[in-house]
């Protein structure tokens, strides 16, 4: 299991160091494989990656499942939810009342992360793709089936 803090953020001016209220976890097989940092290093752009970066940071390790009564989540049952990502990196920033200077793209961005809680405020992220790139319910159904089948790994194999 890879564990990764997204959001080492400090107040400088203040010196108070931010304290996220969520681990976020990446899930891996027992290969050592993780299909989302995979995804993320290698299939999204730069303006994609910062916006999963912030939103997961702003939203993801402060609510962990709450996320589901906002529009950044969807329960899926069993287990599972969805972290719906719509906005990019600035515009969530200015959504939690931070200053953020504008992305250069102007990149449409619509990710999907599956997403299991466990523990003790854990996150386990499973799967993640661009709903952008491939819209079709058939793939949104491909990729929920994905992540159930690793929720289900990872259940077996972690007590």
């Amino acid at each position: 299991m890879r564990v990764v803090a997204l959001a080492d953020s400090a107040t400088l001016d203040r010196k108070v160091q931010r304290v996220s209220r969520f681990t976020i976890e990446f899930y891996e097989d027992e290969h050592g494989d993780s299909p989302v940092l995979r995804w993320l290093r290698d299939e999204l752009t730069p303006t994609q990656r910062r916006a999963i970066g912030v939103a997961v940071r702003e939203f993801l390790q402060e609510e962990g499942i709450g996320v589901c009564r906002s529009s950044y989540g969807k329960q899926l049952g069993d287990g599972l939810f969805e972290f719906r990502l719509r906005h990019d990196a600035a515009e969530i920033l200015r959504s939690v009342g931070k200053t953020a200077r504008p992305e250069p793209s102007g990149e449409r961005i619509l990710l999907r992360v599956f997403c299991h809680a466990y523990g003790d405020r854990i996150v386990l992220l499973l799967g993640g793709y661009d709903k952008g790139a491939d819209p079709s319910p058939k793939r949104q159904q491909r990729e929920i089936a994905s992540a159930r089948k690793r929720l289900k790994d990872f259940q077996r194999r972690v007590p």
